[in-house]
């Protein structure tokens, strides 16, 4: 039987137990080690190793930048982690037909700065841009706080080449802005968390960037007051660029990492832009300030660029500065009709205080997803328990609400045994025979987003 030595070059591979270790974990804590990490140059070598590891039974699991908080990218026992470190080529920048080719390694916030050199922007921001990967936002189809005007990742996804488990390679999609020929591949393909093909070249649609830019900063009492405003908002035909919202928790601990000098009297704040046109943008601005106002908010405008980078500076640190006031976080991204956003924070606070269990709640109010973050201790098993228990609380209170259990984060390993309640028996039965048309052998990333499957 041939061996990686084979059909890899020295130096693209490795066996070595720290690199072994390095690679056997994500952001979710999860962790178990892979038989070897790959690190690919090329197209063709990722279709030697598929045909390699589909030849011999091996697992693979696919990584970007190990930032996704559900164990879609932890690997299983004896299995090959493939890494996209070395494919990170932006390989076109087409602004004359607005989209770009780039290769999946490539970070998103590097992106960013490419197209903005240029007057352009790739909407899709999650809050760790200058982390993770393209390849791994189209494996969860990622959102961010921009996705309330603008969509999600699977909006921007024009083409996709993939190869296929067993080293065949494909290409979906088209170049154009419309086509309707045959099953709409590239979106299936898009949030599938690795588990049908792995992505190895991608074009993405870009859009000029916005003239102006007013940011607003607002806060509130009661996190009702906040969803109250959020929902009049967008029922006022305002669809800001972004609604983002943080609760005293998060307002608490942001200080406590970055020292931005946020009030901690208030129970939310919301942090709203607003993009376009520079005259048609004020009244908007005008009107967003007045609603705020109407709900008790207390209003603020960032005067300045650098004052409007610090507050974004401030939003994006906010996950790893929950860690401050406790040691473990179980982070769920649940997603509710706008209008629901309200309800869903109240119910979340009346959760938190029935068990006596503090919940950090943040993240994309304008779209009715919500960060919700259950602080405990993993080495308290008593208290880490009770903690996991609310999470089917949460979920069932999303669900009571028209919502959904993940907006952006996927499944993974995490939520996986919570999946059936949102989808019943018949869509999860399609789903896996999706699975098995793709991928008969179910070595590529198994485990991952369907329950009952040991990831050891």
């Amino acid at each position: 039987m041939k061996s990686l030595k084979d059909i890899l070059v020295d130096g693209s591979f490795s066996m070595d137990k720290e690199d072994l270790l390095c690679y056997g974990y994500d952001a979710s804590g999860i962790d178990m080690a892979p038989a070897a990490v790959v690190w690919p140059k090329s197209t063709m070598d990722i279709c030697k190793l598929m045909q390699f590891a589909w030849q011999n039974d091996i697992k693979v699991i696919p990584r970007g930048a190990g930032t996704g908080l559900t164990g879609g990218a932890v690997p299983v026992a004896d299995s090959i982690l493939l890494s996209f470190e070395k494919m990170n080529n932006i390989l076109e920048i087409d602004t004359r037909n607005l989209n770009v080719v780039v290769e999946p390694g490539v970070i998103n916030g590097d992106l960013q700065r490419a197209l903005g050199q240029e007057r352009y922007f790739y909407p899709p921001d999650p809050a760790s841009l200058n982390t993770c990967t393209i390849g791994g936002n189209v494996a969860e189809n990622a959102g961010g706080p921009r996705a309330l005007k603008y969509g999600v990742t699977r909006d921007y996804v024009m083409q996709i080449e993939a190869v296929l488990p067993d080293g065949k390679l494909i290409q979906t999609g088209v170049r154009t802005k419309k086509s309707v020929v045959g099953y709409d591949l590239t979106r299936l393909l898009v949030g599938s968390e690795g588990t049908l093909a792995v992505i190895t070249k991608i074009r993405l649609k870009v859009l000029p960037m916005p003239e102006s830019v007013i940011t607003i900063l607002s806060a509130f009492g009661s996190l009702e007051q906040a969803g109250k405003a959020v929902s009049r908002i967008i029922a006022d035909g305002i669809i800001p660029a972004t609604m983002e919202l943080m609760d005293r928790m998060t307002l608490i601990a942001v200080n406590k990492y970055k020292n931005i000098g946020f009030p901690e009297d208030i129970e939310a704040m919301l942090l709203i832009e607003i993009d376009g046109n520079s005259r048609a943008i004020q009244a908007d601005a005008d009107k967003v300030a007045n609603i705020c106002n109407g709900f008790q908010g207390k209003v603020k405008i960032a005067e300045d660029p650098a004052s409007r980078e610090l507050l974004w500076e401030a939003r994006r640190a906010v996950s790893p500065a929950l860690y401050k006031i406790s040691p473990t976080k179980i982070n769920e991204d649940v997603v509710v009709p706008v209008t629901k956003v309200s309800e869903l924070l109240t119910g979340l606070q009346g959760i938190s205080e029935a068990h006596s269990v503090p919940i950090a709640c943040f993240g994309h109010a304008g779209d009715g997803n919500i960060h919700v973050n259950i602080m405990t201790d993993k080495n308290d098993k008593k208290k880490y328990e009770e903690a996991e228990k609310l999470v089917r609380k949460v979920f069932k209170l999303t669900l009571d609400l028209g919502g959904s259990i993940s907006g952006e984060h996927g499944i993974g390993l995490t939520k996986s045994k919570y999946i059936d309640m949102e989808l019943n028996s018949i869509n999860l039965d399609i789903m896996r025979g999706i699975k098995r048309l793709f991928d008969t052998k179910d070595i590529l990333n198994p485990g991952k987003i369907f329950p009952g499957t040991d990831v050891h």
